[in-house]
């Protein structure tokens, strides 16, 4: 399924909103393996680096975290900490 881009904004900040309305939907369950950049990069029809700066961005976000050798995954949701 190919999505029409907006070609004014960063592209990778709208695959990262896909992502996470994705997760927020259940498509991506928390736990669950996020399908990889390839699949994602022609899905989308965009370089992998373009995904892998999504990736990063949500991982930094704590939204994705990745298993060396897994995959990627879509993180607990964390707590709130008082400091």
């Amino acid at each position: 399924m190919k999505h029409e881009l907006d070609r004014t904004r960063p592209i990778w900040r709208q695959i990262a909103e896909i992502i996470t309305d994705r997760i927020a939907s259940d498509t991506y369950p928390v736990g669950s393996r996020v399908p990889p950049v390839v699949e994602l990069s022609a899905e989308f029809g965009v370089a992998t680096s373009t995904v892998q700066k999504a990736f990063l961005h949500l991982k930094q976000e704590g939204i994705l975290r990745g298993e060396v050798g897994l995959g990627t995954f879509v993180s607990a949701p964390q707590a709130p900490t008082d400091h």
